[in-house]
């Protein structure tokens, strides 16, 4: 079960506007930060997780992880903070399309996936460097904007990958089977 967010409610300094989308453990919200007057994205952990300290340890290493990224084809974090005991995680706002509903309508051309991939390998390259691991790369996790700029999104089940700081046992498997 999850709180649904209504359209014009205050969370922290933003203001929320509209859903963008559900996953398994947050929905994404669109929102307005009237100070600086942008829109942005905010993730907030679904509230059965949200319970569970491990995920809330979790979204907010996710947090502190995705924030200390800057590349310009990962999608910047820009605040991690909790509403009414529900972390949330605000983001850049990406207009544009997931390369899977891109793929649904017709098959990118050999240059258009060239394209992305060198995107999507400096991107994973630059996080490798960090010591990071995306850990779920797929079609539904690449956004490319209405510019034609290609984002790797959701470092959801990143870690670091450096040995001694993972929480997780080995014989522990995240990600999305078909992409496994």
């Amino acid at each position: 079960q999850h709180m649904i967010l209504r359209e014009g409610e205050q969370v922290g300094q933003y203001k929320i506007i509209s859903v963008l989308g559900r996953g398994g453990m947050a929905t994404v919200y669109k929102a307005h930060h009237a100070k600086l007057d942008r829109n942005v994205a905010i993730k907030v952990m679904h509230q059965n997780f949200a319970d569970d300290n491990d995920f809330t340890a979790r979204f907010k290493r996710e947090a502190q992880i995705v924030a200390r990224l800057d590349h310009p084809h990962i999608v910047p974090v820009y605040d991690y903070d909790e509403y009414n005991g529900m972390p949330y995680l605000v983001m850049k706002i990406i207009q544009g399309r997931s390369l899977k509903q891109i793929m649904l309508k017709k098959p990118p051309t050999v240059d258009e996936i060239i394209h992305i991939m060198t995107a999507v390998g400096d991107a994973t390259t630059y996080a490798h460097n960090q010591g990071i691991l995306h850990r779920d790369i797929k079609p539904s996790n690449i956004v490319i904007d209405n510019d034609n700029i290609p984002y790797l999104a959701d470092f959801g089940l990143a870690r670091i990958a450096a040995a001694g700081e993972s929480t997780m046992s080995a014989d522990v498997l995240l990600g999305t089977p078909n992409y496994m």
